[in-house]
């Protein structure tokens, strides 16, 4: 029999007595027997090898990669980050308030000073609201009442020209070529054509096609279109017309008239029939309404 084998079976504790036998009768048996009784005394460490694998993972997860900084790089991504918001704080300390109204409408604004204005129809006023402490100036297209607060100077900026108060209170009107303005409380400055022209209160500035037409005092003391009425001295017709539309959802055909024709007069806010009859009539007018638009001629022409 083969002394590995059985050596094998030896070491292994699974020898026979006859095998073990064998053995003895080797000369190496007493260094078989020393092999033997030094693996019986050797214990092996305990192995978790799930325990492992979760350190190996831990260690894995925890590990930082160190890459060094490069300081220009670093420093060029923190003044791109600061220029943006730098760009955005001023494009919103730059933007303009603005507020609009439509047909009928009329918009109540009170202005971070505490300024009071009064937007009419199909008018649109803009302001910048984070600038107003230092420059008290809007833009204004169509017509407003004003009640301002005093302190510095008021601007009001139209496509016509310029009025600038202290502390007053008066009404715009810039429309197409029209440019009207009047003071009922302080004194006005109004910048027209390189004029600068002064308005106290009780007085009215009118122009007209880029022709200053009337300069004169009035009674008035607040504009009618504030109590849903409004009011011409000598206007065309067809500007009178033009503010129906304003005041009412029609469309006015009037090609059938003069339009450069004078009224002066009033018409209301509140009732279309009636606010064509006051027009119409001291004209010698006729008109018909159907479907939202309005046909004006002259009498006896239909």
């Amino acid at each position: 029999m083969d002394k590995n084998y059985i050596l094998h079976k030896y070491l292994n504790g699974e020898a026979s007595a006859e095998e073990i036998q064998i053995l003895r009768s080797s000369p190496e048996y007493a260094s078989y027997v020393e092999i033997s009784e030094a693996a019986l005394g050797f214990e092996a460490p305990q192995f978790d090898s799930a325990g492992t694998y979760q350190a190996i993972l831990s260690k894995r997860d925890t590990q930082v990669s160190v890459k060094k900084l490069n300081p220009v790089k670093t420093l060029l991504k923190i003044a791109a980050v600061v220029a943006v918001i730098c760009a955005g704080y001023l494009y919103l300390n730059t933007l303009d308030t603005t507020v609009s109204t439509g047909i009928a409408q009329k918009e109540s604004i009170v202005l971070p000073d505490a300024s009071e204005v009064l937007l009419n129809a199909d008018s649109q006023l803009s302001y910048n609201k984070s600038d107003w402490k230092r420059e008290r100036s809007l833009s204004l297209s169509g017509e407003a009442y004003f009640k301002v607060s005093k302190g510095s100077t008021f601007s009001v900026n139209t496509s016509q020209g310029v009025v600038t108060v202290l502390g007053t209170q008066f009404n715009v009107f810039s429309r197409d070529s029209l440019f009207h303005v009047q003071c009922y409380e302080g004194l006005v400055s109004v910048a027209y054509n390189d004029t600068l022209i002064k308005l106290p209160a009780g007085n009215k500035l009118k122009v007209e096609n880029g022709t200053l037409v009337v300069h004169t005092p009035t009674n008035a003391t607040a504009p009618v279109w504030i109590t849903d009425e409004s009011h011409f001295e000598n206007m065309p017709v067809g500007v009178i017309l033009q503010e129906i539309e304003r005041y009412y959802p029609v469309k006015v055909n009037a090609a059938k008239i003069d339009l450069s024709q004078r009224f002066t007069g009033s018409f209301t806010h509140s009732d279309l029939e009636l606010a064509l009859k006051s027009v119409c009539e001291p004209l010698q007018l006729q008109y018909t309404v159907t479907n939202g638009e309005v046909l004006i001629y002259a009498q006896g022409s239909q």
